[in-house]
């Protein structure tokens, strides 16, 4: 990918994804900072700019059809084209395991997965305009069963993240049906989608207990957001890793 790219980072304005977008912006590429709140978008792209790093805030909130189909024009209009999309917006409701109730899944599946979706499906007409179209989806080390069954292990015993295992397990499972039918589509089999973990980051997500930076957390989205070959796989940056 020796040009530069049309990149769309949503939930990029605080944490994960906003190391994201700065380090795609270093790159060279044209990064719109995907935001729900174009207040708190407008905000994380002056600080970056601050730093001499230019990204280009969206608003976006990928829980609302009329909000995700407006970003999807404004980028037509704007753009032509979407090279790559990094679906890194994601919610994590904290509650023991055994006192989740069928109510309690609904937030965290609708941004961490069906927001995926709708965010990838109004995308897709600006990616099947480019060439090098590329689609990361940010998972999760929580999603990988070699993990959560590993008796006594930190995800064996992280019972309060419940749901946002399973959406992170659905978000692989969609990788992987969204690779196999683009390679059915001549008009889609251009299209690379694979999904990444950060591994244990530090973010609000978690407190900000996690081992590693957020810098080092988004090294997996950016390389397969750049460089990257293959579709279908689950990687971190060292990496492809089981499922």
């Amino acid at each position: 990918m020796s040009f530069p790219k049309i990149v769309l980072v949503t939930g990029a304005n605080k944490g994960l994804g906003l190391a994201t977008a700065r380090q795609l912006a270093e790159l060279g590429h044209t990064v719109l900072l995907g935001s729900r709140d174009a207040g708190r978008g407008t905000l994380a792209a002056k600080e970056l700019a601050a730093t001499g790093v230019t990204v280009h805030p969206i608003r976006i909130d990928v829980t609302d059809d009329d909000s995700v189909r407006e970003a999807a024009g404004w980028i037509d209009r704007e753009h032509g084209r979407l090279d790559t999309l990094v679906n890194n917006a994601g919610l994590l409701n904290r509650k023991p395991a055994t006192e989740v109730t069928g109510a309690d899944l609904r937030p965290e599946f609708e941004t961490n997965v069906f927001g995926l979706v709708r965010v990838t499906h109004a995308m897709l007409p600006l990616l099947r305009k480019s060439s090098v179209a590329r689609i990361v989806n940010v998972a999760s080390d929580s999603a990988m069963f070699s993990k959560t069954t590993e008796r006594g292990s930190m995800f064996a015993r992280s019972h309060d993240s419940f749901a946002y295992s399973a959406t992170k397990a659905a978000v692989n499972m969609l990788t992987v049906k969204y690779a196999n039918a683009f390679l059915d589509d001549p008009g889609l089999a251009h299209i690379r989608v694979n999904a990444v973990t950060p591994g244990y980051t530090a973010t609000d997500l978690n407190g900000f207990r996690g081992t590693r930076s957020v810098d080092e957390g988004a090294r997996a989205s950016v390389h397969w957001a750049t460089e990257g070959e293959g579709t279908g796989g689950f990687y971190n940056d060292e990496g492809r890793l089981p499922w």
